[in-house]
């Protein structure tokens, strides 16, 4: 997973993700903006499931993250597809609306963006 976090001219921070993963680029700009303490309550919902069956759900005005043990999910809320009518190999293109990445990944992210966050304000 490739992310680059940015300023731009006006201050606000910005975060922008590989292919595959761009929905967690869009989460970060539409629910986080740089709410560390939404970050302080993911980590810490992530240890209270931590090595358990159980997960989390955090649903947001456009995004959802969903977390277990091994793997986060980050889905649009307006994520429905229809299938029936696609052609023979056709597929929708869905990488901005959702992205599974694992855990470790993800809390590594998290600790970037914090860092990024607390250099530039």
């Amino acid at each position: 997973m490739d992310y680059q976090f940015f300023q731009d001219i006006t201050g606000a921070i910005s975060a922008k993700f590989s292919m595959d993963h761009e929905a967690i680029g869009y989460w970060l700009n539409e629910e986080v903006k740089n709410n560390l303490s939404l970050l302080d309550a993911i980590e810490e919902n992530y240890e209270k499931i931590k090595g358990s069956e159980k997960q989390w759900e955090l649903i947001g005005h456009e995004y959802t993250l969903l977390l277990d043990d091994e793997e986060v999910m980050i889905r649009a809320n307006q994520l429905s597809f229809e299938t029936e009518g696609l052609e023979e190999g056709m597929s929708y293109y869905d990488n901005e609306s959702v992205a599974f990445c694992g855990i470790d990944d993800f809390l590594l992210m998290l600790k970037d963006y914090r860092i990024f966050v607390i250099e530039n304000r």
